[in-house]
C-alpha cells in the first residue's frame, strides 16, 4: 500500500510538472504572438504611412486648387504649368470671326485670343518621335465650368495639319472676359458650339497608344 501511494504521488508530481511546463510554453508563445502582432501592427502602420505619404502628397499637388480664371496645362507633357487670362493677354493675339448654332440659336461673334497650339506647345507635349507623325496619336481634353469637357485630336489644333485656328479667347466682340471667369475655347471649324468650352480650367494632353494597345 505504501509503495502504491508513493508511485501515485510520483505520477501526480510528474503530471503537475508537465502541466506547469506546458502552461509556461503556452504563455510564452501567446506573449510572443501578441508582441509580434503588436509590433507587426506598428510596423505595418509605419510602413503604410511611409508608403502612402508620397502618394498623398502627389495627389494633393495634382489637385491643388486653381485660382480664379486659372487654367492648368498638364498630362503627357514635360513642363506642366498654369496660365491665367492676364498671362494670355500678354501673348501674341489672333482674331477670328465665327458662326455656330447653340441652344440660343445662331451665334455670330468675333473672338480675340491666343492659339491653343501655342499654349500647349509651351508645355512640351511628349509624343513618340520614333513613330512617324507621332503627334497624330495625341489628343487634348478641355475641361470647363461645371465639369464640362470636350476632346480634340492633336491634328485639329496643329497648324501643320489643320487650317483652322482654335483659340483660347480673352474677349468676345471687343469685350474682355472677366479675369475670374477664365478664357473660352473657340473652335472656328465647328458648326455647333458644343466645344466652345467656357470658364476653361484644364487642358490635358494625352496619347491614344495605352488605350488602343491595351485593348488588343
Amino acid at each position: 500500500m505504501t509503495c502504491g501511494r508513493q508511485n501515485q504521488r510520483r505520477a501526480d508530481l510528474a503530471l503537475a510538472a508537465a502541466a506547469l511546463l506546458l502552461a509556461g510554453c503556452g504563455q510564452s508563445a501567446e506573449t510572443k504572438g501578441a508582441d509580434g502582432a503588436k509590433g507587426g501592427a506598428k510596423g505595418g502602420a509605419a510602413a503604410g504611412a511611409s508608403a502612402s505619404a508620397p502618394s498623398s502628397a502627389s495627389a494633393k499637388a495634382s489637385v491643388a486648387p486653381l485660382g480664379p480664371g486659372e487654367v492648368r496645362v498638364g498630362g503627357e507633357v514635360a513642363k506642366p504649368y498654369s496660365v491665367t487670362l492676364a498671362d494670355l493677354r500678354k501673348l501674341p493675339q489672333a482674331s477670328v470671326e465665327v458662326k455656330f448654332t447653340s441652344a440660343k440659336g445662331e451665334q455670330r461673334h468675333t473672338y480675340q485670343g491666343v492659339p491653343l497650339h501655342d499654349v500647349l506647345k509651351t508645355a512640351e507635349p511628349r509624343f513618340d518621335a520614333a513613330k512617324k507623325n507621332g503627334q497624330l496619336r495625341g489628343f487634348v481634353s478641355a475641361t470647363g465650368g461645371g465639369d464640362y469637357r470636350a476632346v480634340f485630336a492633336w491634328a485639329e489644333i496643329d497648324p501643320g495639319f489643320a487650317k483652322s485656328q482654335v483659340l483660347l479667347a480673352v474677349s468676345e466682340d471687343g469685350v474682355a472676359f472677366d479675369d475670374a471667369a477664365g478664357p473660352r475655347l473657340v473652335v472656328p471649324q465647328d458648326t455647333k458650339g458644343g466645344r466652345y468650352v467656357s470658364e476653361l480650367n484644364q487642358l490635358w494632353v494625352g496619347v491614344v497608344d495605352p488605350v488602343v494597345d491595351g485593348a488588343k
